[in-house]
Protein backbone atom coordinates (compact mmCIF):
# COMPACT_ATOMS: atom_id res chain seq x y z
CA UNK A 1 0.00 0.00 0.00
CA UNK A 2 1.18 3.49 -0.52
CA UNK A 3 2.62 5.20 2.37
CA UNK A 4 0.08 8.42 1.49
CA UNK A 5 -2.80 6.14 2.24
CA UNK A 6 -1.32 4.63 5.32
CA UNK A 7 -0.71 8.03 6.62
CA UNK A 8 -4.54 8.52 6.66
CA UNK A 9 -5.38 5.86 8.82
CA UNK A 10 -4.86 5.85 12.80
CA UNK A 11 -3.47 2.63 14.80
CA UNK A 12 -6.89 1.88 15.17
CA UNK A 13 -7.49 1.14 11.26
CA UNK A 14 -10.01 3.86 11.38
CA UNK A 15 -9.78 5.91 7.74
CA UNK A 16 -9.76 9.39 8.59
CA UNK A 17 -9.05 10.44 4.36
CA UNK A 18 -11.52 13.21 2.89
CA UNK A 19 -12.99 12.64 -0.79
CA UNK A 20 -10.31 14.94 -2.03
CA UNK A 21 -7.77 12.93 -0.19
CA UNK A 22 -9.05 9.76 -1.97
CA UNK A 23 -8.49 11.37 -5.36
CA UNK A 24 -4.83 12.36 -4.47
CA UNK A 25 -4.44 9.32 -2.91
CA UNK A 26 -5.67 7.41 -6.10
CA UNK A 27 -3.71 5.74 -8.86
CA UNK A 28 -2.61 7.68 -11.68
CA UNK A 29 -5.46 5.60 -14.40
CA UNK A 30 -7.98 5.97 -11.35
CA UNK A 31 -7.50 9.81 -11.90
CA UNK A 32 -7.45 9.84 -15.13
CA UNK A 33 -11.08 8.23 -15.19
CA UNK A 34 -12.10 10.89 -12.76
CA UNK A 35 -10.69 13.19 -15.01
CA UNK A 36 -12.68 12.13 -17.82
CA UNK A 37 -16.30 11.98 -16.40
CA UNK A 38 -15.27 15.24 -14.33
CA UNK A 39 -15.22 16.55 -18.13
CA UNK A 40 -18.07 14.69 -19.61
CA UNK A 41 -20.17 15.72 -16.20
CA UNK A 42 -18.77 19.65 -16.93
CA UNK A 43 -19.86 19.49 -20.43
CA UNK A 44 -23.49 17.31 -19.73
CA UNK A 45 -24.35 20.26 -17.38
CA UNK A 46 -23.55 22.87 -20.26
CA UNK A 47 -25.84 21.39 -22.10
CA UNK A 48 -28.37 20.83 -20.06
CA UNK A 49 -28.58 24.58 -19.41
CA UNK A 50 -27.91 25.44 -22.65
CA UNK A 51 -31.07 23.24 -23.81
CA UNK A 52 -33.11 24.83 -20.85
CA UNK A 53 -32.75 28.12 -22.49
CA UNK A 54 -32.60 27.22 -26.07
CA UNK A 55 -35.95 25.72 -25.77
CA UNK A 56 -37.70 28.47 -23.45
CA UNK A 57 -37.01 31.22 -26.28
CA UNK A 58 -38.83 28.32 -28.44
CA UNK A 59 -41.62 28.24 -26.43
CA UNK A 60 -41.77 32.00 -25.88
CA UNK A 61 -41.79 33.01 -29.98
CA UNK A 62 -44.17 29.96 -30.46
CA UNK A 63 -46.87 31.73 -28.43
CA UNK A 64 -45.85 35.11 -30.26
CA UNK A 65 -46.15 33.27 -33.41
CA UNK A 66 -49.38 31.15 -32.99
CA UNK A 67 -50.68 34.71 -31.59
CA UNK A 68 -49.82 36.59 -34.75
CA UNK A 69 -50.80 33.16 -36.70
CA UNK A 70 -54.36 33.19 -35.40
CA UNK A 71 -54.99 37.08 -35.79
CA UNK A 72 -53.55 37.11 -39.47
CA UNK A 73 -55.72 37.25 -42.53
CA UNK A 74 -53.40 36.35 -45.00
CA UNK A 75 -50.65 34.50 -45.43
CA UNK A 76 -48.58 37.41 -46.88
CA UNK A 77 -49.38 39.69 -43.72
CA UNK A 78 -48.04 37.13 -41.27
CA UNK A 79 -44.83 36.25 -43.41
CA UNK A 80 -42.67 39.11 -42.57
CA UNK A 81 -43.93 39.24 -38.80
CA UNK A 82 -43.26 35.36 -39.06
CA UNK A 83 -39.31 36.47 -40.39
CA UNK A 84 -38.44 38.62 -36.95
CA UNK A 85 -38.65 35.25 -34.83
CA UNK A 86 -35.59 33.40 -35.06
CA UNK A 87 -35.64 30.82 -32.82
CA UNK A 88 -39.56 29.73 -33.54
CA UNK A 89 -39.63 26.35 -34.99
CA UNK A 90 -43.40 27.07 -36.25
CA UNK A 91 -41.92 30.58 -37.78
CA UNK A 92 -39.26 28.34 -39.11
CA UNK A 93 -41.99 25.73 -40.90
CA UNK A 94 -44.35 28.37 -42.39
CA UNK A 95 -41.70 30.36 -43.77
CA UNK A 96 -40.21 27.42 -45.89
CA UNK A 97 -43.71 26.82 -46.68
CA UNK A 98 -44.80 30.22 -47.65
CA UNK A 99 -41.66 30.61 -49.87
CA UNK A 100 -42.91 27.50 -51.53
CA UNK A 101 -45.89 28.83 -51.90
CA UNK A 102 -44.65 32.34 -53.42
CA UNK A 103 -42.23 30.56 -55.83
CA UNK A 104 -45.08 28.29 -57.12
CA UNK A 105 -47.06 31.22 -57.52
CA UNK A 106 -44.24 32.89 -59.88
CA UNK A 107 -43.50 29.92 -61.44
CA UNK A 108 -47.76 30.05 -62.57
CA UNK A 109 -47.19 33.85 -63.52
CA UNK A 110 -44.45 33.23 -65.68
CA UNK A 111 -45.69 30.57 -67.56
CA UNK A 112 -49.25 32.24 -67.96
CA UNK A 113 -47.69 36.13 -68.64
CA UNK A 114 -44.15 35.22 -69.61
CA UNK A 115 -43.17 36.95 -66.73
CA UNK A 116 -42.63 36.85 -63.01
CA UNK A 117 -43.12 40.03 -60.11
CA UNK A 118 -41.97 39.72 -56.70
CA UNK A 119 -45.90 39.89 -55.77
CA UNK A 120 -47.10 37.25 -57.60
CA UNK A 121 -50.52 36.30 -56.53
CA UNK A 122 -51.01 33.03 -54.67
CA UNK A 123 -54.38 32.44 -56.02
CA UNK A 124 -56.08 30.02 -58.72
CA UNK A 125 -52.91 27.85 -58.12
CA UNK A 126 -53.19 23.67 -59.07
CA UNK A 127 -54.04 21.14 -56.98
CA UNK A 128 -50.40 20.16 -57.66
CA UNK A 129 -48.62 22.79 -56.09
CA UNK A 130 -49.99 21.16 -52.65
CA UNK A 131 -47.58 18.29 -53.24
CA UNK A 132 -44.83 20.82 -53.76
CA UNK A 133 -45.68 22.84 -50.23
CA UNK A 134 -46.14 19.81 -48.51
CA UNK A 135 -42.81 18.45 -49.17
CA UNK A 136 -41.38 21.69 -48.25
CA UNK A 137 -42.89 21.54 -44.98
CA UNK A 138 -42.07 17.98 -44.26
CA UNK A 139 -38.30 19.09 -44.76
CA UNK A 140 -38.13 22.27 -42.94
CA UNK A 141 -40.24 19.98 -39.92
CA UNK A 142 -37.43 17.18 -40.37
CA UNK A 143 -34.48 20.25 -39.98
CA UNK A 144 -36.61 21.54 -36.97
CA UNK A 145 -36.46 18.37 -35.19
CA UNK A 146 -32.60 17.97 -36.02
CA UNK A 147 -31.93 21.58 -34.39
CA UNK A 148 -33.98 20.42 -31.47
CA UNK A 149 -31.97 17.54 -30.74
CA UNK A 150 -28.32 18.68 -31.40
CA UNK A 151 -26.01 17.92 -28.64
CA UNK A 152 -28.64 15.34 -27.06
CA UNK A 153 -26.94 12.34 -28.56
CA UNK A 154 -23.64 13.47 -26.02
CA UNK A 155 -26.35 13.60 -22.45
CA UNK A 156 -27.17 10.12 -24.14
CA UNK A 157 -23.90 8.71 -24.51
CA UNK A 158 -22.96 9.93 -21.12
CA UNK A 159 -25.81 8.35 -19.23
CA UNK A 160 -24.87 5.20 -20.87
CA UNK A 161 -20.87 4.96 -20.87
CA UNK A 162 -20.20 6.97 -17.93
CA UNK A 163 -20.83 4.32 -15.53
CA UNK A 164 -18.65 1.92 -16.88
CA UNK A 165 -15.98 4.01 -17.05
CA UNK A 166 -16.07 4.23 -13.43
CA UNK A 167 -16.24 0.93 -13.03
CA UNK A 168 -13.08 0.68 -14.87
CA UNK A 169 -11.51 3.06 -12.78
CA UNK A 170 -12.83 1.12 -9.81
CA UNK A 171 -11.45 -2.20 -11.05
CA UNK A 172 -8.28 -0.75 -11.95
CA UNK A 173 -8.16 0.53 -8.48
CA UNK A 174 -9.07 -2.11 -6.59
CA UNK A 175 -6.49 -4.16 -8.65
CA UNK A 176 -4.00 -2.27 -8.01
CA UNK A 177 -4.74 -2.21 -4.20
CA UNK A 178 -4.32 -6.11 -4.43
CA UNK A 179 -1.15 -5.72 -5.73
CA UNK A 180 -0.19 -3.64 -2.62
CA UNK A 181 -1.06 -6.10 -0.15
CA UNK A 182 0.25 -9.03 -2.17
CA UNK A 183 3.42 -7.33 -2.23
CA UNK A 184 3.07 -6.35 1.75
CA UNK A 185 1.65 -9.42 2.78
CA UNK A 186 -0.84 -8.46 5.04
CA UNK A 187 -5.13 -8.22 3.94
CA UNK A 188 -6.19 -6.52 7.54
CA UNK A 189 -9.26 -4.18 6.72
CA UNK A 190 -6.69 -1.03 7.84
CA UNK A 191 -5.00 -2.05 5.49
CA UNK A 192 -7.24 -2.44 2.68
CA UNK A 193 -9.96 -0.34 3.22
CA UNK A 194 -8.20 2.80 2.13
CA UNK A 195 -7.29 1.28 -1.56
CA UNK A 196 -11.16 0.09 -1.93
CA UNK A 197 -12.52 3.25 -0.79
CA UNK A 198 -10.36 5.09 -3.59
CA UNK A 199 -11.18 3.11 -5.97
CA UNK A 200 -14.98 3.20 -5.37
CA UNK A 201 -14.72 6.90 -6.00
CA UNK A 202 -14.47 6.04 -9.53
CA UNK A 203 -17.80 4.24 -9.27
CA UNK A 204 -19.53 7.51 -7.46
CA UNK A 205 -18.35 9.78 -9.97
CA UNK A 206 -19.48 7.54 -12.77
CA UNK A 207 -23.12 7.26 -11.03
CA UNK A 208 -22.80 10.84 -10.42
CA UNK A 209 -22.19 11.95 -14.24
CA UNK A 210 -24.81 9.60 -15.51
CA UNK A 211 -27.87 9.84 -13.69
CA UNK A 212 -29.01 13.37 -14.20
CA UNK A 213 -27.42 12.84 -18.12
CA UNK A 214 -29.83 10.60 -18.24
CA UNK A 215 -33.11 12.36 -16.19
CA UNK A 216 -32.37 14.95 -18.69
CA UNK A 217 -31.63 13.45 -21.67
CA UNK A 218 -35.52 11.67 -21.38
CA UNK A 219 -36.93 15.21 -20.22
CA UNK A 220 -35.48 16.93 -23.31
CA UNK A 221 -36.60 13.67 -26.00
CA UNK A 222 -39.99 14.39 -24.80
CA UNK A 223 -39.95 18.07 -25.06
CA UNK A 224 -38.28 17.72 -28.64
CA UNK A 225 -41.02 14.80 -29.33
CA UNK A 226 -44.17 17.08 -28.43
CA UNK A 227 -42.71 20.24 -30.28
CA UNK A 228 -42.02 17.98 -33.14
CA UNK A 229 -45.99 17.08 -32.99
CA UNK A 230 -46.92 20.54 -32.72
CA UNK A 231 -44.98 21.08 -36.07
CA UNK A 232 -46.16 18.12 -37.72
CA UNK A 233 -50.01 19.30 -36.65
CA UNK A 234 -49.28 23.31 -37.53
CA UNK A 235 -48.28 22.08 -41.33
CA UNK A 236 -51.34 19.57 -41.80
CA UNK A 237 -53.71 22.64 -40.80
CA UNK A 238 -51.38 24.93 -43.03
CA UNK A 239 -52.30 23.02 -46.00
CA UNK A 240 -55.27 22.41 -45.38
CA UNK A 241 -55.45 26.38 -45.00
CA UNK A 242 -53.55 26.55 -48.69
CA UNK A 243 -55.78 24.50 -50.62
CA UNK A 244 -58.93 25.92 -49.45
CA UNK A 245 -58.22 29.46 -49.96
CA UNK A 246 -55.57 29.33 -52.57
CA UNK A 247 -56.06 26.62 -54.65
CA UNK A 248 -58.07 26.33 -58.03
CA UNK A 249 -61.21 24.44 -57.63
Amino acid sequence: MKETSIATMNLGGNFHGSLFDMVLNAGIIVQLVLLLLFIFSVVSWAIILMKYVALRKINKENDRFLDVYMKGAKLSEIYPESKKMKHSTLAGVFNSGYKELVKIARSVQETSTGKATADAPLANLEIGAIDNVERSLNRACTLEAAKLETALGFLATTGSASPFVGLFGTVWGIMDTFKSIGARGSATLAVVAPGISEALVATAAGLAAAIPAVIFYNFYLNKVKGMTAEMEGFSSELINIIERFYVRK
